[in-house]
């Protein structure tokens, strides 16, 4: 076992992310040679004064690299480099922007890290759609999209309506998909320097992109039923944001949905200090939520996104901002800008599917499949703490002692199954830990590898200490 501490004193990365590159930088120059055996993990925190969950999330990443590995009694080994090639590190920027998820996902494991929408034969209706476009628009498809027809705007109409409330169609915005949405708002309504709310835990690819532009993130703390109002007047009065991201419906990754009483106290305050809103609606019309719409309690100010990703189809980037009143060209040129343009046989097959009534019709098969799954989910892993809703392709499982979040992902990995560490959707820098994971169930193409997947976490879940000691 090697006497080598890491260096953690330069960088502004949280602690295990330096412990992690201090790792992996000493194993590309020699440092620490293949079949190193790295030190104990409660050594490490006493030798560099951390805590042991610090150096734990740190070998994790480490692991989730591909640098080491941790055998059952025997600790956590160097690797052999690939075909005896040079390790080529992951610069800083880019771990910040791509999160905990692998850069390169690999072919052979079980995909419980995505929510799109389960397979339920929408490829042939696409496939005729595409071949349809393709025979009736052929000067279209071959130029850019700079006249959108009717459709786009009527099949947008369609999709965000909910609860009674339905978008004036000079409101509507056709784009390339929910997250696209919304990133053309954060462009249009804020600035660089300008700070936008995310709770603590979000979908952390708009709030990474955020930074990417050149805003800046605060955090909102959140309990059973969302945003906690006194919380969000005190980020306003202290902090003053010009946006804030929320999402009111089965919220991801913990599926708590906002009452509405929740929301209009959000709304007032919104109101009171002149806060732009963003509403991700992209699970609302799964679940039947009966409660009102940010966009109806607060037209004025709340964009509503929402898109065919989780329901229909992922693979098309079909999706729709509702806009207050007068900013729905902003939205279509910034949307231009951050994405080069909207496909024309994109945006058409997605106007198309909804208009014709195969959205709807998808969206009510997806959700009976995914219904039957989150049973199987409830069976599978009966006697472990987890949240779940029947129409919601995803759960967020509370973990045993000892499993950590990131160590319990590199241990289901290992046993051929990929799931979200609650890292990724934590919005930025925070002391928070929540001891859990999400795993997602929509996108495998059979049931019956779907119930492999929850036998094998429940496997890794009864068997905590043994499993733990071989991944730390």
């Amino acid at each position: 076992m090697t006497n080598w501490l890491p260096d953690i004193s330069s960088g502004t990365a949280p602690v295990y992310i330096r412990v992690a590159d201090s790792i992996e930088n000493a194993i590309t120059h020699g440092v620490l040679p293949p079949g190193t055996k790295l030190p104990p993990q409660r050594n490490l925190a006493y030798d560099i004064g951390v805590t042991i969950g610090t150096v734990s999330r740190a070998y994790a990443l480490v692991h989730e690299r591909g640098l080491v590995a941790g055998e059952v009694g025997r600790g956590t080994y160097v690797l052999e480099r690939a075909n005896g090639k040079q390790i080529e590190p992951i610069d800083p920027i880019t771990q910040a922007l791509a999160g905990t998820r692998g850069l390169e996902i690999p072919g052979d494991k079980i995909r419980f890290d995505t929510t799109a929408a389960p397979d339920i034969g929408q490829g042939e209706i696409i496939g005729q759609l595409f071949a349809d476009i393709s025979r009736d628009h052929r000067a279209e498809i071959s130029s850019y999209s700079r006249n959108f027809p009717a459709n786009w705007f009527r099949a947008g109409q369609v999709w965000l309506a909910r609860n009674g409330w339905q978008p004036a169609i000079e409101t509507v915005v056709p784009t390339l998909g929910a997250h696209a949405a919304a990133i053309a708002v954060i462009s249009a309504v804020t600035s660089p320097g300008d700070k936008i709310v995310f709770e603590n835990l979000t979908y952390t690819q708009v709030s990474r992109a955020t930074r990417l532009l050149g805003r800046r993130s605060i955090l909102v703390d959140s309990d059973e039923h969302g945003i906690i109002p006194d919380d969000f007047e005190r980020l306003c009065q202290q902090q003053h944001p010009r946006l804030a991201f929320l999402m009111p419906t089965a919220h991801n990754p913990t599926l708590v949905t906002m009452p509405e009483a929740r929301r209009r106290a959000i709304a007032a305050i919104a109101r009171r200090h002149s806060v732009w809103l963003i509403e991700d609606d992209l699970y609302g019309g799964m679940t039947e939520d009966p409660n009102p719409l940010m966009a109806d309690i607060a037209p004025e100010r709340t964009f509503l996104v929402s898109g065919l990703s989780k329901s229909v189809t992922a693979g098309v980037r079909g999706g729709w901002v509702a806009c207050p009143q007068h900013f729905a060209q902003r939205i279509k040129v910034t949307h231009k800008m951050t994405t080069g343009g909207l496909p024309f046989i994109l945006a058409e097959t997605c106007a198309r599917l909804v208009l014709s009534g195969h959205a709807m019709a998808l969206r009510r098969q997806a959700v009976e499949e995914i219904r039957v799954r989150e049973q199987l989910a409830r069976e599978t892993l009966s006697g472990f703490e987890f949240t779940s809703h029947p129409h919601v392709p995803f759960l967020w499982l509370k973990l045993p002692e000892p499993w950590l979040s990131g160590t319990f992902k590199n241990a289901a990995l290992a046993e051929g199954v990929l799931v979200d560490d609650e890292d990724e959707f934590k919005a930025a820098r925070t002391d928070k830990t929540y001891h859990r994971v999400r795993v997602a169930f929509s996108s495998p193409q059979r049931r019956d590898e779907v119930a492999s997947g929850f036998m094998t976490l429940r496997h890794l879940l009864e068997n905590g200490s043994a499993s733990y000691d071989s991944h730390i």
